[in-house]
């Protein structure tokens, strides 16, 4: 089949600059990731790009918690996030920020551009006001009585007991989650998008192919339902663009926020020349936009995000993808079961490609939601790609290097198989294309019983042992050795960890039409173990540990989100805190630990007793600065079964992160073994 040459441009949905990354964000990630390395292994010119989504009140009071800027906090947040990305092979062309220049510039655009149109539109709304902190508060940091059914604590826009939605002005006993304080009820003017003024466009476009059928029909619904102006405005103060011409007034996170794609793929074609701009923005072009969403932000990208562009006179996404979330054994996931696992967790334990993997055996183009059964995944991911695909090579290998001289045979002279084979591809990459990745590996994982069903039938093992039948050995493992290749080059979107190690074993470079040329007389080096078995006791390890962390940090949607954690801490009686056994120790020793990004390995003094403790401390001291200090460790905490040992216990460090993070030195005069009182 021949391919024309397509440009391409893929973004996913900017994560939110509050919180770390956990694996139900990283479906998103990995499912456009393969996506884009299968575009860019055909030969197009595709770029992916994507941001930190860093405005909005949420980002603005927790930095206050933290007594630092905004500004730092986001930049701490976005190095993390990068980290998490990159270690997990989801590899951005351009990660910017949405508090950029080049968003600015952006967004103020379109933004002009809308209000010479007349689609702006100014009127005074009622808000609920906190006299103390001096602020409007957003729907979610509004709790109260339920006004339909009485349940207490709720947030000002949902019950989550009875499930009514209702305005905040609506709550009874309502009280500020900022200060605790009784809002007022103030006006202010706000300023609206037109959104009815484009009903006519959206309907066409909302049934044009551009978003998958879940998506169109749900989107009726709104239609059904009559559109409304939409506030773009928030009052200060507030974290992100000040509005041109309106002062005191931003731009509310959802409005810069897609536009944050814009500003990412400005800075990249800037920074790199590596694409033009505005060819792939304006109405006329023939480029391919493409978001990878989840379900939950459909309707700011499927409404509000087309109509901003089209009135602003830039074109619409050509498709904008959604995908479900996902459940961890059956069940949402839970921070008490250690089921809620942040990516640097997984990654502290297991290689990303089983996650790859996994995911990709269960996607499709569907917005269906997906589960992570722990117990499937490590069956799947040892039986599939350990028991299967690297089984062939392992299998073969070692008669090619043995008894060949590691070279492949010359000439093969049954290729019924292999023909097969490459006859595979047309099916495998329709299915990479349509983002039916379940069917693909379904097609692959056929072919590889195929596989080693011949490689079984022939018994290179016992065909060995008669010297006349070297040549047939050599054959149907050089035979066996290539079928492994075109499977690795079918799974590189999936696996590229892996298929980088095939290649360097094979002395070979992928490229998707790879499949159709063979390997003979080809050196090939040694064989080594490609890709281990996942173990339960890997799994089990990272269960704990997401155990131990469940409220070391707050948690943020994989959205663009303004619907933050709420920002009361969760209050603990006396009698929990009585039971916490604090020590003041001495650290005797301190190492790094190999593979490890963020831990040192500290031995500790409790007055006698010797205890080892992994401390994630390492962004902020070398070894040597710690030897011989005093600190604080939590001394009555249940050891935990880490990759790297076992860890006995916790040292307390406060700050905000990475250099600016203290271990407690007591006073003077404490020794090791003391009782923190």
């Amino acid at each position: 089949m021949s391919v024309t040459s397509r440009k391409i441009l893929v973004t996913n949905a900017l994560p939110y600059a509050n919180g770390p990354i956990h694996i139900g964000h990283m479906l998103g990630y990995i499912q456009a990731d393969i996506w884009v390395r299968f575009q860019k292994l055909r030969g197009h010119e595709c770029h992916y790009v994507c941001a930190d989504d860093a405005h909005g009140t949420p980002i603005m009071l927790k930095a206050q918690q933290l007594g630092i800027a905004p500004e730092q906090m986001i930049a701490d947040m976005q190095q993390a996030h990068q980290a998490d990305f990159a270690d997990f092979q989801v590899a951005f062309d351009n990660y910017h920020s949405t508090h950029s220049d080049e968003n600015r510039a952006c967004a103020e655009l379109i933004y002009k551009r809308l209000r010479s149109a007349g689609h702006i539109k100014t009127k005074t709304i009622e808000q609920l006001y906190d006299p103390e902190r001096k602020m409007f508060l957003p729907d979610r940091f509004v709790k109260g009585d339920c006004p339909k059914c009485g349940a207490t604590d709720q947030y000002g826009d949902n019950c989550d007991v009875c499930g009514a939605t209702y305005s905040p002005t609506e709550l009874k006993n309502p009280r500020s989650a900022v200060s605790g304080a009784t809002p007022e009820l103030r006006e202010s003017e706000h300023y609206f998008f037109d959104l009815p003024a484009f009903e006519h466009m959206l309907k066409a476009w909302t049934r044009s192919g551009s978003l998958q059928d879940e998506m169109a029909n749900k989107l009726n619904e709104w239609f059904e339902a009559g559109l409304q102006q939409w506030d773009i405005s928030r009052d200060a103060p507030y974290f992100g663009f000040e509005i041109p011409d309106a002062p005191g007034k931003y731009f509310y996170v959802w409005l810069d926020a897609p536009i944050g794609y814009m500003g990412s793929f400005k800075n990249y074609c800037e920074r790199t020349g590596a694409a033009d701009f505005d060819s792939f923005w304006q109405p006329d072009s023939n480029a391919e936009l493409y978001h990878f969403i989840g379900k939950d932000i459909i309707y700011f990208h499927s409404l509000f995000w087309p109509a901003m562009l089209h009135g602003a006179n830039f074109r619409q996404p050509t498709n904008v993808w959604a995908h479900g979330f996902i459940t961890v054994n059956g069940t949402k996931m839970s921070k008490s079961k250690g089921t809620f696992i942040m990516a640097r967790t997984y990654l502290d334990h297991l290689d990303p490609d089983y996650l790859r993997y996994y995911f990709a055996a269960k996607l499709s183009s569907r917005i269906d939601d997906l589960d992570l059964n722990l117990t499937d995944f490590a069956q799947r991911v040892n039986a599939d790609l350990v028991g299967k695909v690297v089984n062939i090579a392992s299998r073969c290998a070692s008669f090619i290097s043995k008894k060949f001289a590691g070279r492949l045979a010359a000439q093969l002279h049954d290729t019924s198989l292999l023909d097969e084979f490459e006859a595979a591809a047309d099916g495998i990459a329709q299915a990479f294309e349509q983002r039916e990745f379940s069917r693909a590996m379904r097609d692959i994982m056929a072919l590889a019983d195929k596989a080693n069903g011949y490689i079984a039938d022939k018994e290179p093992w016992q065909a060995i042992k008669d010297p006349a039948r070297a040549a047939e050995v050599h054959e149907v493992c050089s035979i066996g050795i290539n079928l492994f290749r075109i499977l690795m080059v079918y799974l590189t979107p999936v696996v590229p960890q892996l298929s980088a190690r095939v290649q360097d074993f094979l002395q070979d470079q992928f490229v998707w039409d790879s499949y159709k040329t063979r390997l003979l007389d080809h050196p090939i080096k040694p064989f080594k173990a490609l890709l281990q078995r996942v173990e339960m006791t890997q799994v089990d390890a990272m269960i704990e540990d997401s155990k131990a962390l469940n409220n070391a940090a707050p948690v943020t949607t994989s959205d663009n989100s303004e619907l933050a954690a709420d920002p009361l801490s969760a209050e603990i009686n006396y009698d929990d805190f009585a039971k916490i056994d604090l020590r003041v120790v001495r650290i005797v020793h301190a190492e790094h630990v190999d593979g490890a990004e963020k831990l040192l390995k500290l031995t500790l003094d409790l007055g006698g007793e010797s205890r080892q403790v992994f401390a994630g401390i390492k962004s902020a001291y070398q070894p040597e600065q710690l030897i011989g200090q005093l600190t604080v460790m939590v001394a009555n905490l249940a050891p935990r079964k880490m990759r790297f040992g076992v860890s006995e216990g916790m040292v307390l460090a406060a700050g905000p992160g990475g250099s600016e993070l203290y271990i407690l030195n007591p006073q003077d005069g404490a020794k090791a073994g003391m009782r923190v009182k």
